[in-house]
């Protein structure tokens, strides 16, 4: 087993009609071992803009850290949020910082852009980008996510819409790997604000 699936996990993320979703599981474990059922993996930034961390723990809860503190910065230079945009290209920079030496975590970016366009993308631990104009997935079940996600996705969704398939998509991904699952978390993150739920999925 890796260290990319040694804590395990699942990340969804998929765009709407002016809206836009990223989802994750809840477990936490150690391997075979679980740690803990309600471990938050989407972190967010500013009101339309939330990263999901997929991979090792320990990097997952740096990066986050880090992620944070650089957008604190950017704000109080700038006196504005950053543009989703703006944003994965300085954590696409800063994976490649560390290329030799790499965070073991691949960041999902979800949000909005100023005039409302959706946005999402993918990046494996050295940065490298992978933009879409549908939905990304990452974790230790990417087979089993994008095989629902492709099943199950229309486009031009709802917020209600992209909600539902968003949470079926995971609920159904996630049963079929060991190493996440335990429930799920859906945000939903509109021009008027995100939403967010919880979803109880199978506990075994």
């Amino acid at each position: 087993m890796g260290l990319m699936s040694y804590n395990g996990g699942g990340i969804i993320a998929m765009t709407g009609k002016n809206c836009v979703a990223i989802a994750s599981d809840l477990r936490l474990g150690s391997q075979s071992t679980t740690l803990a059922v309600d471990f938050q993996k989407t972190f967010k930034i500013h009101d339309t803009l939330i990263v999901g961390l997929a991979g090792l723990v320990t990097d997952m809860q740096t990066l986050s850290q880090r992620f944070k503190f650089r957008h604190n910065l950017y704000r109080l230079r700038e006196d504005r949020d950053m543009r989703v945009s703006a944003f994965a290209n300085m954590v696409s920079s800063m994976l490649y910082e560390k290329r030799f030496g790499p965070y073991y975590c691949e960041p999902i970016i979800a949000g909005l852009e100023p005039d409302g366009t959706p946005f999402v993308m993918g990046m494996d631990l050295i940065g490298a980008q992978g933009q879409s104009e549908d939905f990304v997935v990452a974790g230790s079940n990417t087979e089993s996510l994008f095989g629902v996600c492709e099943s199950f996705y229309r486009n031009d969704m709802s917020p209600e819409e992209l909600f539902e398939t968003v949470a079926q998509c995971l609920l159904s991904g996630v049963d079929r790997d060991c190493l996440a699952g335990w429930g799920g978390i859906v945000h939903i993150i509109t021009p008027e604000g995100t939403v967010s739920r919880t979803l109880k999925g199978r506990m075994d």
